[in-house]
């Protein structure tokens, strides 16, 4: 079986100025994820960083689907400061191979994939020594198909708290596996 993994941001509020605004009234000189459950609105959102660039505040959807049907098989949401490597834990099967994206190239999410009995397959970090350019290239062809899963998702939650957010995501992942079942049905149909 042969298994696609990546994460993606879920923005739980667009700014921060009335956290900011209570923190330094509190005396806390900064505003980072360890003052923010204690001035935040949503107590379990983070602040996250995806690259260099993206930081957001909120969660991390964690999501496998599946390279045969393309069916999301399992989906996890964690807050945002939570590496995709050890989000892998939560999603992670039992067997086959899981190809993934740099986020999921440490020896963390190796040691969980081994522990599952998975091959990881992740794309490598430009720095890394045992980076093979073709073997990646090929890599990222393959996963580009499955990248559709997150092409059209909503980036904003709607709800306070992990175990809401992990209900509204699995009820996404249902709809979503219901359409792909559909069209997967109208494509045997057809031929």
């Amino acid at each position: 079986m042969f298994n696609f993994a990546d994460a993606s941001h879920l923005i739980s509020k667009a700014n921060l100025w009335k956290e900011k605004d209570k923190a330094l009234k509190s005396k806390y000189e900064k505003l980072n994820n360890e003052i923010l459950p204690k001035v935040g609105h949503d107590k379990e959102a983070r602040i996250g960083c995806k690259g260099k660039n993206k930081y957001w505040y909120g969660y991390k959807k964690h999501v496998l689907v599946d390279m045969q049907s393309g069916l999301i098989n399992r989906v996890a949401i964690t807050p945002a400061n939570v590496p995709d490597s050890k989000g892998l834990k939560l999603i992670c099967p039992s067997q086959g191979a899981i190809y993934a994206d740099k986020g999921y190239c440490s020896s963390t999410a190796e040691n969980i994939a081994k522990y599952n009995s998975c091959h990881l397959a992740a794309i490598k970090k430009n720095n890394m020594r045992s980076k093979n350019k073709d073997l990646d290239k090929w890599r990222k062809k393959l996963r580009s198909p499955y990248e559709r899963v997150f092409a059209h998702e909503r980036k904003r939650t709607r709800y306070i708290g992990v175990v809401k957010n992990q209900f509204s995501a699995f009820m996404d992942a249902i709809c979503f596996n219901l359409k792909r079942l559909v069209c997967l049905k109208e494509n045997l149909c057809t031929s």
